[in-house]
């Protein structure tokens, strides 16, 4: 059970209850400081005094004054009023993510709102009810307010949710559940859905995609580094050690790994005295990629143990704070940053494929297949992989350099995070096909090229290939064979059985 108390979530914790089922508590002290919040809340509405968003309206509707006999009201409306998402449904684990972080950032006790919210999110996520959550609507400045209206939608009994692999309304789930519906006090629907949780959540899965993927590309890099039987001397220590970047050191720490025993790191070659950049540079390359995803990380561990509403409520400090920690900026960069670095990886893999496949760069049959001509062999799985690279470059350009106005031009400036969390979970898609067709071509060059003895690590990964694809001796239809392996891509199998055999990568 993990242990919510809006300060101490790791990345790994939220992974587990996303995709894991991993159920939640609200921490005990986090619970009291929620409360002291609270008490300080109403002590302060007792008052005369004007208060954003409890006693007044929204956005450009602040200027008008809400009577406290309607206050409970206003947040319900505000609910209805801003569930205003379309398009798909966010995924199950994303939706998880969701309600995860946002009662994350309740427990950190900034927001004024009872704990009785919190723990309402937490049986949610408990019980396995899933609100229905449209992917697209959000701005990704004053939160993801549309996305998360919904997903408050169905704390009070309105909206759909997904309950025992059924579509049915939040009401009815609830019932079967043995819970009640959330009856929302002050403050406490614009402390729902002030936030950037959503973009959060798809970030989140992003990086953990997105990281899995990087590692295979490392390990597939070296197969098609045996294929073309390529010079060892580039991922020596020395070189890493004259630019010590640490994720261009652990790269070629994996290639060293993977490729220990190779005939081609002790065969004398007079042939060529050092490889193309694609495979000379894989460690500067996937080295750099890493150094995003790295920085990408540490955004979102400090993100997901953040208060990102508004107003604030320090009782402590008897003060109620307006600002825009709602603001979703300091991910949207990030986001972007990692989809140019995945793009890229993936930019790199497709190059090598060509290598593979191009008898005027790698010295093997035409398009890696016997009786050539007659047979076209992977020439055009590079075409796919040439198509995917360019989706993922127009997909890859920056969602946070777009802005535009919204609520009257009082919220005048937006992130657009939230599309960028969603354009890298389809760069990822793409990547783990472009590095399927490259692992496809790249265990065709081994055997052609007629290396007998491969690296302790990719004869691994040559093996457990082969054991799903058999080689192409004619042609065959083979866009099921690229989605198999990047299935297998996404199970990260291949990781865990280098592992077992004690040559994994880091």
């Amino acid at each position: 059970m993990i242990n919510i108390d809006g300060r101490n979530l790791t990345i790994d914790e939220a992974l587990l209850v996303m995709e894991k089922g991993k159920t939640a508590k609200l921490d005990p002290e986090a619970r009291k400081r929620v409360l002291a919040n609270r008490e300080y809340l109403e002590k302060r509405l007792a008052g005369d005094e004007v208060i954003y968003g409890i006693n007044t309206g929204f956005g450009h509707l602040s200027r008008i004054s809400i009577s406290p006999d309607e206050s409970d009201s206003l947040q319900r409306n505000l609910l209805l009023s801003h569930a205003a998402g379309v398009g798909p449904d966010l995924e199950e684990a994303a939706v998880r993510g969701v309600m995860l972080l946002r009662a994350n950032a309740l427990a950190r006790g900034n927001s004024g709102v009872r704990p009785r919210v919190i723990e309402h999110i937490i049986d949610f996520l408990n019980h396995k009810i899933h609100p229905r959550i449209p992917a697209q609507g959000s701005v990704g400045a004053s939160g993801d307010l549309a996305p998360l209206a919904h997903m408050s939608l169905a704390l009070i009994g309105e909206g759909e949710v997904s309950y025992q692999g059924k579509i049915m309304k939040s009401g009815e789930a609830m019932e079967k559940a043995g819970l009640q519906p959330l009856q929302l006090k002050a403050k406490e629907g614009l402390a729902l859905i002030n936030g950037t949780q959503v973009m959060a959540s798809l970030g989140i899965l992003g990086l953990a995609r997105g990281w899995r993927l990087m590692r295979q590309a490392d390990i597939i890099a070296a197969l098609s580094w045996e294929g073309l039987r390529g010079l060892g001397d580039a991922y020596d220590h020395l070189i890493q050690g004259a630019r010590p970047h640490p994720g261009q050191e652990q790269v070629a720490a994996n290639l060293r790994n993977l490729l220990e025993g190779s005939e081609n790191l002790t065969e004398n070659r007079e042939d060529k005295v050092q490889d193309a950049y694609t495979l000379r540079c894989i460690p500067q390359v996937h080295g750099a990629s890493r150094a995003a995803l790295e920085h990408m990380r540490g955004i979102l561990l400090c993100e997901i143990n953040s208060a990102t509403d508004n107003p604030l409520i320090f009782h402590q400090e008897d003060r109620i704070i307006s600002g825009g920690n709602f603001h979703g900026q300091p991910l949207a960069l990030p986001l972007d940053y990692a989809a140019i670095a995945l793009s890229e990886i993936g930019n790199f893999s497709e190059r090598r494929t060509e290598r593979l496949v191009n008898p005027a760069l790698s010295g093997l049959p035409p398009f890696l297949v016997e009786n050539s001509g007659l047979n076209s062999g992977y020439m055009v799985v590079q075409y796919t992989a040439a198509s995917l690279v360019s989706e993922n470059k127009v997909l890859a350009g920056p969602a946070s350099i777009d802005s535009i106005p919204t609520s009257a031009n009082q919220e005048d400036h937006v992130s657009m995070g939230t599309i960028a969390a969603r354009k890298l979970d389809q760069i990822n898609t793409n990547l783990a096909r472009i590095l399927a067709i490259e692992a496809l071509c790249a265990c065709q060059a081994v055997e052609l090229a007629g290396i007998s003895q491969l690296g302790k690590g990719t004869e691994k990964v040559y093996r457990y290939f082969r054991d799903q694809v058999p080689h192409l001796n004619h042609d065959r239809q083979l866009s099921h064979e690229i989605q198999k392996i990047a299935g297998l891509l996404e199970e990260a199998n291949i990781i865990r059985i280098l592992e077992e055999a004690g040559c994994g990568v880091e």
